[in-house]
């Protein structure tokens, strides 16, 4: 297994992010793997792994670079203190928006475009947190390229904003998996039917659900709602969809 930290052009400056690949020799179809608000950090680096082990060449951006360099945060520290919360909820996440984050994703695909190790040019996506919103938004802006979108508890998926992530639906060509949690108040039961019927009217091919017994977090080992039945259904789930839509061979 490898991880290289990479810097990517972008049009507002360099992003940094993280590629993984699988043992061997390549190329393997790609997967962007879109942070949750705690950021890059060693426990989504592991997850990352263990998606490139799968036989994927993996893109975990930093969507927070224009902050400029900091330490990895610790979830636990971060939801336990007023003070640090406030700090991610402002100086962080108030960072990026809808519109540079959809600018950054153009720029990784290029990206991904360049490299030998890549496979194809059509990508998946993952998100997490924030980043399931990011993935949906991925497959709104680039249908072309995104043949797979998968989002584990998302928040703001459904709005009454003109940019919210439901509204592109239309637009999206990817497969799309999304799993809440059923004591999730960033997702609760009227936005997953929101969201179900939006995909489903715009003529997506999409799986709405939600995990019983799970928390908002549900996913990555370090939160700390950490909930290993629903971490392993969503890898159960996210495997499958992945793999359909980028290893298997599309019919002549």
């Amino acid at each position: 297994m490898s991880m290289t930290q990479v810097s990517i052009p972008t049009p507002d400056g360099a992003a940094r992010a993280f590629s993984f690949t699988p043992e061997g020799a390549g190329p393997w179809p790609a997967v962007i793997f879109y942070m949750d608000a705690p950021a890059v950090r060693p426990a989504l680096y592991g997850m990352c792994e263990r998606l490139a082990a799968h036989g994927y060449f993996v893109l975990l951006p930093d969507m927070f670079w224009r902050v400029g360099p900091y330490e990895p945060m610790v979830p636990s520290e971060i939801f336990s203190s007023e003070e640090k919360r406030a700090e991610l909820f402002g100086k962080y996440m108030g960072s990026t928006d809808p519109v540079r984050s959809t600018r950054d994703t153009g720029a990784f695909l290029e990206w991904l475009s360049a490299q030998p190790e890549v496979k194809g040019d059509k990508v998946g996506a993952t998100g997490y947190c924030m980043g399931a919103a990011l993935a949906l938004r991925a497959a709104g802006a680039y249908p072309d390229r995104i043949v797979a979108a998968a989002g584990f508890h998302g928040a703001r998926l459904t709005t009454d904003a003109p940019d919210s992530p439901h509204l592109l639906a239309p637009k999206i060509k990817a497969k799309v998996y999304i799993a809440g949690a059923d004591k999730d108040a960033h997702f609760p039961p009227e936005e997953v039917d929101r969201l179900r019927e939006a995909l489903t009217a715009g003529g997506v091919d999409n799986k709405v659900e939600v995990y019983a017994g799970a928390l908002h977090g549900y996913a990555p080992p370090d939160m700390p709602v950490y909930n290993e039945a629903a971490a392993e259904r969503h890898w159960g789930e996210l495997f499958a969809l992945l793999d359909e839509t980028l290893k298997t061979p599309v019919p002549a």
